[in-house]
């Protein structure tokens, strides 16, 4: 048995994926295009995070600017009027340029996605961001809010951070200390919460994709996921990551 050096703690971080999008179940790559909002399911899953959260103290709550983001934090805040919601464009949605808003079933065919997949640290989206830059900027951001919190609140303070599914599986990457051409092995659902404790001298990775349900977990037949479109490979995505997080759309 390793006996754990006793460390110095910092704010603890709940990132939450923001809920299941329309983009999710048309099997669109979002991205930054305007108007993307919560679907049916995705605002029931919104409605049902205060519950999820009611024994939790939070601090702060930090948000995407993306509409479906914001739409998830909603019914938080609504519960909790003490909070104040805060905005960080460097957790948003990865800048996929020219790919936003086009259909996964034609990204798939294009050379670059093999890239994505195997080799993402080397990839420049056409038009938009390198997955490198994406990562660094959230890094950076929540670096800065943990301090922030820290400061202001305290060591045993917690806050969530609303974002997409790529953002933070590249989180999770760095906190686990795994390449980012690696980052792709990591799935997180809609609506899912991974919480990580940052100290002084390394994160500790306490949850990972935690919904509390294991209904996506349930093979679905072919047809079903045809049907359902990116919603058939939330949770579940048949060992094919893809971008956009878990869902395969943000």
């Amino acid at each position: 048995m390793r006996v754990c050096p006793r460390v110095a703690r910092m704010a603890t971080l709940f990132l939450l994926r923001h809920g299941r999008s329309t983009a999710n179940t048309e099997g669109l790559l979002a991205g930054w295009t305007p108007g993307v909002a919560l679907d049916e399911r995705g605002a029931a899953q919104a409605a049902a995070l205060p519950g999820r959260l009611a024994e939790l103290p939070l601090a702060a709550v930090v948000s995407s600017p993306l509409q479906r983001c914001r739409e998830t934090v909603a019914p938080l805040l609504a519960t909790r009027p003490e909070l104040t919601l805060h905005t960080d464009e460097r957790i948003g949605e990865c800048h996929y340029g020219d790919w936003s808003g086009r259909k996964l079933a034609e990204l798939a065919e294009e050379p670059l996605m093999q890239v994505v997949q195997n080799h993402p640290s080397a990839v420049t989206f056409p038009g938009g961001e390198t997955m490198r830059a994406m990562q660094a900027r959230a890094v950076d951001a929540v670096r800065e809010w943990n301090a922030r919190i820290d400061a202001e609140h305290g060591e045993q303070a917690a806050f969530v951070m609303c974002s997409h599914g790529d953002i933070i599986k590249s989180l999770v990457a760095d906190a686990l200390g795994l390449h980012l051409d690696l980052f792709q092995r990591i799935s997180v659902e809609p609506c899912s919460l991974t919480v990580i404790r940052y100290t002084r001298t390394r994160p500790f990775l306490l949850r990972l994709g935690d919904t509390g349900d294991f209904a996506a977990l349930v093979p679905r037949e072919e047809s079903d996921d045809a049907a359902g479109g990116a919603e058939g490979r939330a949770g579940g995505d048949g060992g094919q990551a893809t971008v956009g997080g878990a869902a395969g759309a943000p």
